[in-house]
């Protein structure tokens, strides 16, 4: 995997051991940020389900303000300090944890954390993707700032719902077996 534009542009990452996590391929990477382009500069942003952190090293790497990435395995968690090391990425620009993504979206609510303006959120496959969604868009004044937007990566045989609780989705697209599903607050 290789970052696909920014500063940190041509840099390569390293990727997960094992074929259980899915990293996001280049080309929808590279799609997903064209969209996210006008929205990126200064950007909070939150990379749940991080995996390898290669979306939200992407959204450094463009100009986003800060990154915090979210994933429940420790081995992913180590891989993302390692990119993110081998960068020498700032750490008043990110902040990693290892937790499941409900746990972590709870624990910050409590805290009223400044909302994120970006939350990608792709978990595995096989994961229950409608609590995650159902809490973010029950949330969505605490943990979503007002012109914020929610993408989720999901399988495109896999049907979302259109709105969850404060979120509405405005585009969807397919590329491959991958769909980016876009909502903002309604």
């Amino acid at each position: 995997m290789r970052i696909i534009a920014g500063k940190y542009r041509g840099r390569k990452l390293k990727s997960p051991p094992s074929l259980q996590t899915r990293p996001t391929s280049d080309r929808l990477r590279e799609t997903l940020f064209n969209i996210l382009a006008p929205r990126i500069e200064g950007a909070r942003f939150l990379d749940l389900c991080a995996g390898s952190g290669a979306v939200g090293i992407e959204a450094l790497s463009r100009g986003a303000a800060h990154v915090t990435f979210v994933d429940r395995s420790r081995k992913m968690y180590a891989l993302i300090e390692t990119n993110l090391k081998s960068l020498d990425v700032s750490d008043d620009e990110i902040e990693v944890v290892s937790k499941e993504a409900l746990e972590f979206l709870r624990k910050r609510a409590k805290q009223e954390e400044v909302p994120f303006d970006i939350i990608f959120f792709d978990p595995p496959y096989a994961m229950d993707y409608e609590a995650v969604l159902d809490y973010i868009g029950e949330q969505a004044t605490r943990t979503l700032a007002e012109s914020g937007v929610v993408i989720v990566e999901h399988h495109r045989k896999r049907d979302l719902k259109d709105e969850v609780g404060g979120l509405k989705r405005y585009r969807m697209l397919k590329q491959g077996d991958s769909c980016l599903s876009f909502y903002e607050a309604s």
